[in-house]
C-alpha cells in the first residue's frame, strides 16, 4: 500500500521560511517521481515542483521559482521542499504526491498524502 506522510507545515510570517518533508513507503521510491501540490482555501489544486527518480532533474511552477528548492533522499524515502521567501499567497495545505513513472509529470498529482498546512501571515 502506497503511504505519503507529510510534515513540517506551520505558521509563518511573510518572508519567513519552511522545510517540508514527505515519508514515502509501499513502491519502489527509488524509481518513481516525486511531485509537491498545494491547494489554498476555495481554490484547486496546484502543482508547485516535480524530482524525478534520481534527483537529477527539478521543476517548478512560475510563482515558486526561486523561492523553493526540492530534494530527495533516495536512502531514506524521502522528499522535501525547502520553502524560503515565504508570502501570504503561499498559504495552503501542501500535498507530497507519487510520480506514475521516473520523469516528471505535473499532473501526477492524485496519489497524494494527507497534506501539511503553511500558513503565512504577520
Amino acid at each position: 500500500e502506497v503511504q505519503l506522510v507529510e510534515s513540517g507545515g506551520a505558521l509563518v510570517l511573510p518572508g519567513g521560511s519552511l522545510r517540508l518533508s514527505c515519508a514515502a513507503s509501499g513502491f519502489t521510491f527509488g524509481s518513481t517521481a516525486m511531485n509537491w501540490a498545494r491547494q489554498a482555501p476555495g481554490k484547486g489544486l496546484e502543482w508547485v515542483s516535480g524530482i524525478n527518480s534520481i534527483g537529477a532533474g527539478t521543476a517548478y511552477a512560475d510563482s515558486v521559482k526561486g523561492r523553493f528548492t526540492i530534494s530527495r533522499d533516495n536512502a531514506k524515502n524521502m522528499v522535501y521542499l525547502q520553502l524560503n521567501s515565504l508570502k501570504t499567497d503561499d498559504t495552503a495545505m501542501y500535498y507530497c504526491a507519487k510520480g506514475q513513472s521516473w520523469y516528471i509529470n505535473k499532473a501526477d498529482v492524485l496519489q497524494r498524502g494527507q497534506g501539511t498546512q503553511v500558513t503565512v501571515s504577520s
